[in-house]
């Protein structure tokens, strides 16, 4: 079997045997996937950022050039690169270009700062950065040439500046540490023969919410490895199950880093179908609502938080722009990510003020998808976060001594499955407090299961090592 990368926990291979066995896994990379959607859906609109439109084939052309650039640059396959970007084309198409040059792109939210993004430098090896100059008043770029300076891994930090910008690093220059630094809008080569990658091998690495591990502002996030494999079948299978397809405009009003943003169906699966996907820098209500008139949105997802915010923002609660906002395109809103889960009375707004579906999420950035069906009854759709996104999840509900309970009673949900991770990267003592013996991720979530086999999200486990959500985690400096 192919290594995932080291630092990784493999699947067994009974089960990697199975999931191939069963169609889930498909060995396709995600950037050869890419190729394919361009050839496909070559002059549809892929990606929308406020006037910007890039279609299918213009997407794939600027991730081979700029993969090629990355590789001109001194970037090695296996390597690991932090991306912090906020919500704009440049971070779907760095993240792919990272991967078509074999090099690992590690997800970082924009709001982290010195202490975990160096965490996260440290714990990935990370020898390139990717941000903005400064970004909402805080200089990225100052912190990548702090963390440089104190060594012994990033040597490399890619600069992006929004049109119109000036970057004031000025690019291409290297400091006294030998940290170099580029525009990424330099990275423009001719594109190379393509690698030969492994769908098996790590595609990218994720940041959980928190790891248990102490830094001096709390939590630090742990990375979470997502093989090419494992993460085309959750996409795949997310927009399958809400019907997405070609006509669908996507539009994320959650930090594209997470994993129900980019790949619940997300940003991964509307690319998938040939959809359009918006990406929306400013998530404030006023501005995603009028994304949605501007664009005619389909689907959205965002937080139980912002849902709230929404509802009142459109109704006019508290004056401002965006009361009474055209959502009558919308026909289903994905509302989730981890616990705390949305409340009974703002779901039953969605429906009564928006006339559109609801799709309830509980989302973890380890793998665990579980989500509403469009046709569940209004009390399941209300009331639980649905059913797991596989037919092979396997989930248990235990006490705090592991013992699995019965239907009805509250515990620790438990996962394991074809896109679920068996452990952190690089991070041993942590997995062996996070997962069992037989490979399920203890994910910290309070719940129990319906007569009807739903599942009820309903808190934290107390006292759990890890802390996943982020979805309601404010996006700001």
């Amino acid at each position: 079997m192919t290594s995932m990368l080291d630092g990784c926990t493999p699947w067994p291979e009974e089960f990697v045997d199975y999931y191939w066995a069963s169609g889930h896994w498909r060995g396709n990379t995600l950037d050869n996937l890419l190729r394919g959607w361009a050839l496909q859906y070559g002059p549809r609109t892929a990606l929308v950022h406020g006037d910007t439109r890039i279609t299918y084939a213009a997407l794939n052309r600027r991730v081979g050039r700029m993969a090629a650039g990355f590789r001109l640059r001194g970037l090695r396959p296996g390597q690991r690169v932090v991306v912090q970007l906020p919500d704009v084309p440049e971070l779907v198409i760095s993240v792919f270009a990272l991967m078509r040059a074999g090099v690992v792109p590690v997800l970082c939210p924009i709001s982290h700062r010195a202490p975990e993004v160096s965490h996260v430098v440290q714990v990935s090896e990370a020898t390139g950065y990717i941000g903005p100059p400064t970004y909402r008043g805080f200089d990225h770029t100052a912190m990548a040439a702090d963390i440089a300076a104190r060594g012994p891994f990033l040597r490399r930090v890619f600069t992006f500046e929004a049109p119109g910008a000036s970057d004031p690093y000025g690019g291409f220059t290297t400091d006294p540490s030998g940290c170099h630094y580029f525009p990424l809008h330099s990275l423009d080569s001719p594109p190379e023969a393509a690698l030969a990658l492994s769908a098996g091998q790590v595609a990218f690495l994720l940041s959980s919410g928190g790891s248990g591990v102490s830094g001096g502002s709390g939590e630090m996030p742990a990375l979470v490895p997502r093989t090419h494999n494992d993460y085309a079948y959750q996409a795949r299978a997310a927009a399958e199950l809400v019907s997405l397809t070609q006509d669908d405009v996507y539009l994320s009003a959650l930090p594209a880093d997470l994993n129900l943003a980019f790949g619940g169906p997300g940003i991964i699966g509307t690319l998938t179908v040939g959809g359009t996907v918006v990406m929306v820098e400013d998530q404030e209500p006023a501005a995603c609502l009028a994304a949605v008139e501007r664009e005619r949105v389909t689907v959205a997802a965002l937080a139980p938080a912002a849902a709230r915010l929404w509802l009142d923002t459109r109704s006019g609660v508290g004056g401002g722009t965006g009361a009474g906002a055209d959502v009558s395109s919308l026909r289903l809103i994905q509302i989730g990510g981890s616990a705390p889960p949305l409340d009974r009375a703002t779901a039953e707004r969605v429906a009564a003020e928006w006339n559109c579906g609801l799709q309830q999420v509980f989302a973890a950035a380890e793998g665990l998808l579980s989500l509403t069906r469009p046709g569940d009854p209004d009390e399941t759709a209300l009331t639980t976060q649905g059913r797991p996104l596989s037919p092979d999840d396997q989930i248990r509900i235990v006490d705090a001594d592991g013992e699995e309970l019965p239907a009805g009673e509250p515990g620790e949900l438990l996962a394991r499955g074809p896109y679920t991770a068996r452990g952190y990267y690089r991070a041993p003592g942590l997995n062996a407090r996070s997962f069992t013996s037989d490979g399920y991720l203890r994910t910290g979530a309070l719940a129990r299961r319906t007569p009807g086999g739903d599942l009820v999200v309903t808190g934290r486990v107390e006292g759990a090592a890890r802390l996943l959500d982020r979805a309601e985690a404010p996006s700001g400096p």
